[in-house]
């Protein structure tokens, strides 16, 4: 199973698949890069996660991804790499609408899809890893 993380600074918006399909998982909010990394790890052991994909987007806020994903190898024992996830919020929002999702609905999931479309962008690139 693969974890696809779309990180932010209050919610970390998870995705998994076990096969070529990503599908939106959950919603983790957090309160700090610690605690962030706490809650990933434990769903990482409790899921049997294999492999962990964190979207990467551009500026401060891609260092703070980046910066992220390096305290996630330091601490998993699982494979994490970085995957470009630029416009994947804006793309998951013009999905939920596009399917009648209502905005409370959508708010609350968002990230969870954002994370999905990320991650689903890695596995249509033909990677290897399932």
């Amino acid at each position: 199973m693969i974890l696809g993380i779309d990180h932010g600074r209050a919610k970390l918006g998870l995705a998994r698949a076990d096969g070529p399909l990503a599908e939106p998982y959950m919603v983790v909010r957090v309160k700090s890069t610690e605690d962030a990394l706490k809650k990933v790890a434990k769903i990482v052991k409790a899921e049997q996660i294999a492999w962990v994909i964190v979207g990467v987007s551009e500026g401060v806020m891609g260092r703070e991804q980046e910066e992220f994903a390096t305290g996630l190898r330091e601490i998993l024992d699982v494979p994490v790499e970085t995957w470009d996830e630029t416009l994947s919020t804006q793309d998951a929002q013009a999905y939920a609408i596009n399917m009648g999702i209502g905005r409370r609905r959508r708010q609350e999931r968002e990230d969870a899809y954002a994370a999905a479309i990320m991650l689903q962008s890695y596995l249509d690139k033909g990677t290897e890893k399932l």
